[in-house]
């Protein structure tokens, strides 16, 4: 059997490898769709994504007869970083062939690069953030992709397990059928007397993202998920980097500040399924692939849409004021999709013993279509 190499990845040509290998790996897979490479490089590239700053990473390929099998990123939070109840030495981005010792060689090289750290625990996978994309795929394979959401083939979680990996949490997706009907039902929540007058659900100014409304996002997603394990602040930069993709993929219906008593207490983001319209890009936007992306996303009515980003205070969790607000939201979010005739909502992810958001997701007939989940291992620190 040819022996598997492990290269650090350096250098342009390298990196791109690692950003455009899933899309080689599980090209046709059911389930799976490419992501754009461009999308990927502000994703896993330092200078365009701030989360860099607060972090020691190196990312590995692993090569046999002269291609490449697979990927894994390393990262420790650096010094006054500590992710709520998880480990600050983690890994990410794990990609592989059918092959349990390509996996074996990726994860060891991970855990050396780790070990030499000081790490005696590992978690995973970020990709690069647990407010980017993070866990493993284990089940709903066959569901729908959505953007910003990893797919994985069933054997890796297999792999990963066979090498002492066991679960730490698991991250629930949920699924929404949109009916047309909804935009006859009078709204449940805020026509109702004790909240008519009291909560307004504005739309987010995007006129005003960097001005205004990223820091108040900021202000309300780290108090709102502050305690929740493997929590790491989002930042200002972070938020502000985000604010490019939004004005440019947002529509303006799509993203709801609610306001209790004039006051901001909670917001949510939702984005269109760019995999409808990027499907047969096959990952590759440029040079020719920009006039069609701009041209669809202005005439293309979308199937399907995603909750890609929600805080809520947290002294309204776990009180009736705030479940009525997350409803409010959740339904008004219902509605705007009916009316841009989008068919699918998912609302993803949620930590599985969160069941302060779990209970009203359910409420309204939200169904589990995704589970990834965040692994964890423990071993010994370096001599």
């Amino acid at each position: 059997m040819a022996r598997i190499e492990i290269v650090p990845v350096s250098g342009l040509s390298q990196f791109l490898a690692f950003c455009r290998l899933p899309r080689l790996l599980y090209k046709g897979a059911p389930g799976f769709a490419p992501p754009l490479d461009v999308e990927r490089w502000t994703l896993f590239a330092h200078f365009l994504n701030p989360h860099y700053k607060l972090v020691e990473d190196q990312k590995f390929l692993a090569r046999r007869d002269g291609e490449w099998v697979g990927r894994i990123s390393a990262h420790v939070y650096k010094t006054g970083i500590t992710p709520v109840g998880a480990s600050p030495a983690q890994f990410g981005a794990l990609d592989a062939i059918d092959d349990p010792e390509v996996v074996r060689a990726l994860t060891e090289a991970a855990e050396a690069w780790l070990k030499a750290k000081g790490a005696t625990r590992i978690n995973g996978p970020f990709s690069p953030t647990i407010n980017g994309e993070c866990g493993l795929l284990v089940e709903g394979f066959e569901a729908t992709p959505m953007i910003f959401m990893p797919w994985h083939p069933p054997y890796l979680s297999r792999h990963l397990e066979a090498l002492g990996y066991g679960k730490a949490k698991d991250l629930l997706s949920y699924r929404f059928a949109i009916e047309e009907t909804l935009l006859n039902e009078k709204p449940r929540i805020t026509s109702r007397k004790e909240w008519r007058d009291r909560l307004t659900l504005r739309p987010l100014d995007k006129s005003k993202l960097k001005t205004g409304e990223t820091a108040l996002m900021e202000e309300l997603f780290n108090d709102g998920w502050s305690g929740n394990w493997g929590f790491v602040p989002f930042t200002k930069a972070e938020f502000d980097s985000t604010a490019d993709a939004l004005n440019l993929v947002m529509p303006p219906e799509f993203g709801i500040v609610a306001e209790l008593d004039g006051k901001p207490q909670s917001f949510v983001i939702a984005l269109p399924n760019l995999f409808e319209i990027v499907a047969d890009f096959d990952g590759r936007l440029l040079p020719f692939g920009l006039p069609k992306l701009i041209s669809r996303m202005r005439n293309h009515k979308f199937n399907a849409a995603r909750i890609v980003l929600l805080g809520t205070r947290k002294a309204l969790q776990n009180s009736a004021t705030g479940g009525a607000i997350l409803l409010g939201m959740i339904e008004e979010m219902r509605r705007r999709g009916a009316s841009a005739s989008i068919k699918h909502l998912e609302a993803g992810w949620v930590l599985e013993d969160n069941m302060a958001m779990r209970r009203p997701i359910e409420m309204f007939g939200g169904k589990v279509d995704k589970v990834h989940r965040i692994y964890e291992k423990q071993f010994g620190a370096s001599p």
